[in-house]
């Protein structure tokens, strides 16, 4: 008879999840004993870093990706990410350790004694089985839950001896489909309030992206020849950033974005929560007569939004359906966006040069990751995105994710055969937060690029002081922190790039290399504006 793990690393066989991030415990070795050789095991030196990578690859191969993490502790290591991937979306299978089942009464060492309640609210669904042979079923409705819209991470623990036990039988492999679509008379409503509209706009999210629906995104742009923003931080690029339509990413705060809006009658705001806040900046949500409308896959996006009416659908399939119900627009197309001007070549080097120079050598096919926040405006202005799935960033605002993300998905582009170069651009300060992944990247000998901009602080930390008038807060200047030195400790290789007439040779190289490039940048410690 088949034991529970044999029947486990079947079903995992048949949904074609045989990559497993990790860092393995004792509760876990049971689960990975006689790893099987088809199976890959992706062994991260920190479970938050396991989780990103996973996060990441599950983000860039567009199916959910399992992560093994320890009991409580290496949960609790993990949680950070895991938030992360809850504000994601990102379809994961987190699997944990359990002490021994004829010990938990006792709460013996690394006994979790509320597993199920530990990684709430951040997961979809959290379970531990009681009994043994519900473990392949629950694994099952785990990946089911996974990638049903919202899609998001689930948890599971699974005490360490329930693995030996005998299956009661294999459950049957279930498909669902992941995609709905809107209510047709709540669409034409919709459809009708934005034809009757003087002056619409368009406020996209990263969910379009996730959605594979840029080309319905420009058709819906062109029809209504209507500006396009994308929604305050967004975790993936929503619409062509050299599109003429396209008008930047909104402010992320609530005075501000109304600022950004005026004019406009209706906005409509499709695969993005309304909206992304981060400084308490007060004012009206909206500009005084605009009507928001707002079509998402996350009933809890429409519950908690402050204005607007909501229709829940699929992205793309509402995208889609709205160009053939509206009619062209008679008004001409919105005027250019600015141009941003040429940097200022320094010395010091500022952000906008550095980004102006790294847009001047970016491969046509490439991608981005992105955890810099004090230089994120500059990376914006001077580095556009010009082709779907190659943005990607944090939506929680929790630093940690990018380096190993990058990781996960500098893998998927290897493993799906597409071979796109990726390039991370991580700030000095995030950059140890997960700096551990770069063992990982070596060991995979991934041609990942990093490029570091240092300007020895928390830079974005010292521009929030500098808006909420909160002057000596310790602990925001980084001294004495080597880049160059821990990333060849990890076995990367690492260059300062002193002068940015060699960024280029230098970025090249690193894409062309059999390990991962750590590319240290000095720049100007001016602090920029928060917003």
């Amino acid at each position: 008879m088949a034991t529970v793990r044999e029947t486990t690393y079947e079903l995992l066989r048949a949904l074609g999840m045989t990559t497993v991030f990790g860092n393995p415990g004792s509760t876990e070795e049971p689960f990975l004993q006689d790893f099987p050789a088809d199976f890959r095991y992706v062994h991260a030196l920190h479970e938050a870093s396991a989780v990103a990578m996973a996060d990441g690859y599950a983000q860039a191969t567009g199916r959910p990706a399992h992560v093994n993490l320890h009991t409580a502790p290496g949960t609790g290591n993990g949680m950070g990410n895991l938030v992360t991937a809850w504000h994601n979306k990102t379809p994961l299978i987190v699997s944990a350790g359990q002490q021994s089942r004829e010990m938990l009464l006792l709460e013996p060492r690394l006994a979790s004694p509320r597993a199920a309640e530990l990684t709430q609210p951040y997961v979809k669904w959290s379970h531990e089985p009681a009994r043994a042979q519900d473990i392949p079923a629950a694994f099952m409705r785990a990946y089911a839950t996974a990638v049903q819209p919202p899609a998001g991470p689930v948890f599971l623990s699974l005490p360490l001896d329930d693995w030996a036990r005998p299956a009661d039988g294999p459950p049957e492999v279930r498909t669902d489909a992941a995609r709905y679509a809107a209510d047709p008379a709540r669409l034409r409503e919709f459809a009708a309030q934005v034809a009757a509209s003087r002056s619409p706009a368009l406020v996209l999210g990263g969910a379009v992206d996730r959605a594979g629906a840029w080309p319905a995104a420009v058709a819906l742009a062109e029809r209504l020849a209507a500006p396009v923003w994308a929604a305050p931080a967004p975790e993936r690029t929503p619409f062509p950033e050299d599109h003429p339509h396209y008008r930047g990413v909104l402010p992320y705060a609530i005075g501000p974005l109304a600022e950004a809006l005026a004019g406009h009658d209706t906005v409509l705001v499709v695969g993005a929560p309304v909206f992304r806040y981060y400084p308490h900046v007060p004012g009206d949500y909206l500009p005084a007569g605009t009507r928001l409308l707002h079509v998402t896959d996350d009933p809890d996006e429409t519950a908690r939004a402050p204005v607007g009416d909501s229709l829940l659908a699929d992205r793309d399939l509402a995208l889609a359906a709205l160009v053939e119900l509206l009619p062209a627009a008679d008004r001409p197309p919105p005027p250019p966006r600015p141009d941003p001007g040429p940097p200022d070549p320094g010395p010091p080097v500022s952000p906008d040069a550095l980004f102006a120079a790294l847009a001047r050598h970016w491969p046509p096919d490439g991608v981005l990751v992105q955890e810099s926040p004090s230089n994120l405006a500059a990376l914006r202005r001077r580095l556009k995105v010009t082709r779907p799935g190659s943005y990607f960033t944090m939506a929680s605002g929790g630093l940690g994710f990018g380096l190993p993300a990058a990781v996960g998905i500098a893998l998927a582009e290897r493993d799906t055969g597409r071979g796109r170069p990726v390039v991370a651009v991580i700030g000095d300060g995030s950059f140890h937060y997960s700096v551990q992944a770069l063992w990982t990247a070596a060991r995979l000998r991934l041609p990942l690029a990093v490029v570091v901009p240092v300007n020895q602080q928390y830079a974005i930390l010292k521009a929030f002081a500098e808006l909420k008038h909160t002057p000596g807060v310790p602990g925001l200047d980084l001294p004495g922190l080597d880049v160059v030195a821990v990333a060849r400790g990890y076995g990367c290789a690492a260059t300062v790039v002193e002068e940015l007439d060699g960024l280029g040779d230098a970025l090249g190289a690193a894409l062309a290399a059999d390990r991962p490039t750590v590319l240290p940048v000095p720049i100007s410690t001016e602090v920029p504006k928060l917003l």
